[in-house]
């Protein structure tokens, strides 16, 4: 349990590297490329890059394999391929909950990976932009609900209690 932060990051503070092939890369917290962002103090220590692939280009992009890693595409569409065990997660809000989720890499598309040294994406005719997380696992449970994450049901019950009576952020 810690205490919770916000960190206000201007844009113009967050560095941003591009290569020759027209990737860019803007490093929102970690490093990537030799360059550090911003965004510190997060217990999983995580890189949250912003990353844009231009068009038809294919781009291998290294994680480091104690880290587990994510990719929310917001914009244009791909795919991710030949390394790292990609998953697609359904992100919209289904009609039945016990649906299974479908691979559409696309806008609003959310990729699990698993433990490989890289992911490769191929972005699609309008190129591809997504939001690459990566971190070290927490090795706890996880349970969700809305803005709040917790370890357990009851811990969410709990919170949603104090939340409601409007004790739920507390002052060490």
């Amino acid at each position: 349990m810690t205490d919770p932060h916000y960190q206000d990051t201007p844009a113009s503070a967050i560095p941003e590297v591009a290569e020759d092939d027209g990737t860019r890369v803007c490093i929102i917290g970690g490093e990537f490329w030799g360059k550090r962002g911003p965004v510190e103090g997060v217990a999983a220590d995580p890189n949250y890059l912003d990353i844009s692939v231009a068009p038809g280009q294919r781009k291998h992009l290294k994680i480091e394999t104690t880290r587990n890693a994510s990719a929310y595409v917001f914009g244009g569409a791909g795919t991710f391929r030949d390394a790292s065990d990609p998953r697609a997660v359904l992100t919209e809000q289904a009609a039945d909950a016990n649906s299974p989720a479908k691979y559409d890499v696309s806008n609003h598309s959310l990729v699990l990976f698993d433990r490989g040294d890289q992911i490769v994406v191929q972005a699609g005719d309008e190129g591809i932009r997504f939001l690459l997380v990566s971190g070290k696992p927490i090795e706890e449970p996880v349970a969700w609900y809305g803005p709040i994450v917790m370890n357990s049901q009851e811990e969410l019950r709990q919170a949603r209690s104090e939340l409601q009576a409007g004790n739920f952020i507390k002052h060490r």
